[in-house]
């Protein structure tokens, strides 16, 4: 006997009605993603892997996120096809499954990696020599092998199951969310557990991190000036004022819109309107969550030193080919002198946050 939930979507024809926007949208979104995703961590593992005999607590967790994202972005093409072809999916539940176990493998690595970034210059600053030991390379082998194995065994049920579904109009969509209902009993408890223990949890971590050591940073500057213009302050600032904007950027709004529903359902059953509107905000916010691919860098600028040398390296660069192409004027007419001297003075505040760090 087909249950209430399941017998509901098959009455509801209007889930992908904004497919005439979508298709043009989200593929659009993805082909900007994808490249931006790609060259960014790539950047961020040859950095890191070119200084491979520096590895410390928060290169190895960088780059453990960065291979995450990496391999996200390679199935973005396929989605992006998906999307294009006005959610049909014609390339076999196989190909499905990979893209979907990608995609909540980025998703929950991701978080629970940048966590680690935040508790880890949280740990540097405000408990350098009792928890220091938590800080040693082997330990973080052995925390990011762990949270590999652990976002794995979350992830790896899906493949049990079935994640496409030929629809009315005989398209066949991939991982949306009424392919899931019906298929397990006490979903929405199911899925607000996994908000709160995937996302809440990190988030109330990451969010006490910040406070706790913008305090500390603030009473230390009172006393001591210095303390607020060393370069490990300013690293430390950074990569947890980094994680958070991801965090609110690009994961908060999938999750608190999934758990708005999965309440909803707790108390009545939502007709087809209310799942269509959840449909088209789950689009919107998956769109801004596969977004944390393009950010993650800019927190690698702040956590790895060597990161944001060889992006300034690459702007100067650039900036230099494009003075050269201008021609030849004079330094006093053109203010090309005072740009020189940003540099110059770039460069030594540069190295004396290095010395710092």
């Amino acid at each position: 006997m087909m249950s209430p939930d399941l017998e509901h979507n098959f009455s509801c024809t209007n889930l992908y009605d904004h497919r005439p926007v979508a298709r043009v949208l989200i593929p659009l979104a993805y082909s900007i993603i994808c490249p931006v995703g790609l060259l960014g961590n790539a950047l961020a593992l040859h950095v890191i892997f070119s200084n491979i005999t520096k590895l410390n607590s928060i290169t190895l967790y960088s780059a453990n996120l960065a291979v995450s994202d990496i391999l996200f972005c390679l199935s973005l093409p396929l989605r992006a096809v998906y999307y294009g072809l006005g959610f049909h999916w014609p390339l076999g539940e196989g190909l499905c499954k990979a893209i979907t176990l990608l995609f909540y493998l980025n998703c929950y690595a991701g978080v629970n990696f940048m966590t680690c970034l935040a508790v880890d210059r949280f740990v540097a600053l405000v408990f350098p020599q009792s928890l220091v030991k938590l800080r040693k390379v082997k330990k973080v082998r052995l925390v990011c092998l762990a949270i590999w194995l652990l976002v794995f065994a979350q992830t790896l049920p899906l493949l049990t199951i079935n994640l496409t579904k030929t629809e009315h109009d005989n398209s066949i969509t991939c991982m949306e969310y009424p392919n899931f209902e019906g298929l397990f009993k006490g979903l929405p408890y199911m899925l607000i557990v996994g908000v709160v223990l995937g996302f809440g949890v990190p988030l109330v971590t990451i969010i006490a991190c910040y406070s706790i050591l913008t305090r500390k940073l603030h009473l230390a500057a009172q006393s001591n000036r210095l303390t607020e213009r060393s370069g490990r302050t300013k690293k430390a600032r950074g990569v947890i004022a980094g994680v958070v904007f991801v965090f609110v950027v690009c994961f908060s709004p999938y999750h608190i819109d999934l758990l708005q529903y999965m309440i909803r359902k707790l108390f009545y059953a939502p007709d087809c309107m209310e799942l269509q509107s959840f449909q088209i905000s789950l689009h919107i916010t998956v769109c801004l969550m596969n977004l944390n691919s393009c950010l993650d860098p800019f927190v690698y600028f702040f956590a790895c030193k060597g990161y944001k040398q060889k992006l300034m390296r690459m702007m100067k660069w650039q900036a230099g080919t494009h003075f050269s192409s201008v021609g030849r004027i004079s330094p006093e007419s053109s203010g090309i002198g005072d740009v020189l001297g940003t540099r110059r003075n770039t460069g030594i505040t540069m190295n004396t946050i290095r010395e710092a760090q």
